[in-house]
């Protein structure tokens, strides 16, 4: 991680931690580093950067900061309006733009924003790239204004997104029309999004949380928050329910009696159902390590090999473009089906596991079976500084006692955030008891050294 970025980009309190000027220098670095880069290889043709925005209340001041920056440095921004990440990790791929800025901080509250740089293959920024534009913002780099013709331009590009709803459409292999979905949109991104893809695919469709007002993305919705879809399933007799975040780069589900389908669940039954098909690639599915105990169980008795990687989807990602496999995703719900899609897309995901469900003609609670989460307890500590919260001496000794007690009936975590102030603490043992406990014990060493805000 750099300076600013992340790993899933800049992102802060609006206006305290990410201001507008941030965001106009981004812009200005963008803008003049590729035209610089077009220049070298004879282009006479303007930059294009594609840009797109949730539905945050200052997503609107980072968008025309980013354009403004953008055009003054000679690049043309392209605007593609509220839309999800991987609509525009997918439009930057295939309508070759130079590199994608999405404005957004997933499933943190209004409050916060962020900044996610995407280059010309659909993919997180590459760290060099990243360093660039860091130094920039230190005033360590020079980018000189357009001037005259070369100062760029906008462009409405709304027709992006409508051909990225096409292309989802086009992905539904069965026809829902027998189904009734129910969709919360987390008065996020997807809510302009999802509904048009099941209703296309012939679903009866409800759906919850989506009048987003720029101060309830998030609120009490979507897949950080997914009691109220669990309710609404099985009080509308649902066949499922599916709940993004803010972005829509993630996905988790309701099945019809109203039990979570998690991010694990998701690899298990799409990871099966591949399986069975003959086309789990390398017979690989690539996990995080804050995946449970149990899919790993249910894995090895169907024959299923697996690989853990850090937590952060960009890891994910990584690891399966460089071993070539098909199938990889975190608890949380990020999935990425790369023969598909170039990051996590929370409605390709619901759109995958209709597939199966459609496929297998079976409910999705006997989607489920076969797999047993083991008992798993999460805290997050907000501290002053995670690397000095994490390297304490008394915190590690905590987590050496916890691990010697727990052997290999169980596990403890204890990671940063890459994204918030937060240490968090994951133990995973036979029962809830257990769990608590330990997970208590660090987390009152971690306040205890004066750590916690």
């Amino acid at each position: 991680m750099g300076k600013y970025f992340g790993t899933d980009g800049f992102r802060g309190e609006a206006n305290v931690g990410l201001t507008a000027e941030h965001a106009y220098r981004i812009g200005r670095f963008l803008g003049w580093y590729y035209s610089e880069q077009r220049r070298k290889v004879g282009s006479t043709e303007k930059a294009r950067v594609l840009i797109g925005k949730d539905t945050r209340r200052s997503s609107y001041m980072f968008e025309y900061s980013l354009v403004g920056g953008l055009v003054a440095s000679g690049a043309d921004a392209y605007i593609m309006h509220v839309t999800t990440t991987p609509s525009v990790a997918h439009i930057a791929r295939v309508d070759e733009f130079d590199c994608g800025i999405m404005i957004t901080a997933s499933h943190n509250p209004y409050y916060d924003n962020g900044i996610k740089l995407i280059n010309s293959h659909g993919e997180k920024m590459d760290d060099e790239t990243i360093a660039r534009v860091e130094e920039y913002l230190d005033g360590e780099e020079e980018a000189p204004y357009a001037q005259r013709d070369a100062i760029g331009c906008t462009v409405d590009y709304v027709a992006g997104r409508n051909r990225y709803i096409g292309y989802l459409i086009s992905l539904g292999m069965y026809s829902f029309r027998d189904k009734k979905i129910a969709l919360d949109c987390a008065n996020g991104a997807s809510w302009s999004i999802a509904r048009a893809v099941f209703e296309a695919l012939g679903a009866k469709t409800l759906v919850i949380n989506a009048e987003p007002n720029g101060l309830n993305i998030n609120e009490n919705a979507g897949s950080t928050h997914i009691e109220g879809l669990q309710k609404f399933v099985v009080e509308n007799g649902c066949d499922a329910g599916f709940a993004y975040d803010g972005d829509a780069d993630r996905c988790l589900a309701v099945d019809e009696k109203g039990s979570v389908v998690t991010g694990d669940h998701i690899l298990y039954i799409y990871g099966r159902y591949m399986k069975e098909r003959g086309k789990l690639i390398n017979n690989t599915v690539v996990t995080t390590v804050m995946s449970n105990f149990g899919l790993y169980k249910v894995f090895d008795e169907l024959g299923i090999d697996y690989a853990k990687t850090k937590v952060g989807d960009r890891y994910v990602y990584e690891y399966m473009t460089e071993h070539g496999c098909r199938l990889g995703g975190e608890a949380s719900g990020h999935i990425i089906f790369t023969k598909y899609a170039s990051t996590g897309d929370g409605i390709l995901t619901s759109l995958k596991l209709m597939e199966v469900l459609c496929a297998k003609k079976e409910p999705m609670s006997k989607l489920s079976e076969g797999f047993t989460m083991y008992p798993q307890v999460l805290k997050n500590v907000k501290v002053r500084d995670k690397a000095a919260a994490q390297a304490d001496e008394a915190v590690q000794a905590a987590v050496k006692r916890a691990e010697k007690a727990l052997g290999a009936s169980g596990r403890i975590l204890v990671r940063e955030s890459g994204t918030e102030p937060l240490i968090r603490v994951m133990v995973e043992a036979t029962d809830d008891s257990t769990c608590h406990r330990y997970v208590d014990e660090v987390v009152e060493v971690i306040k205890k050294q004066g750590h916690a805000v």
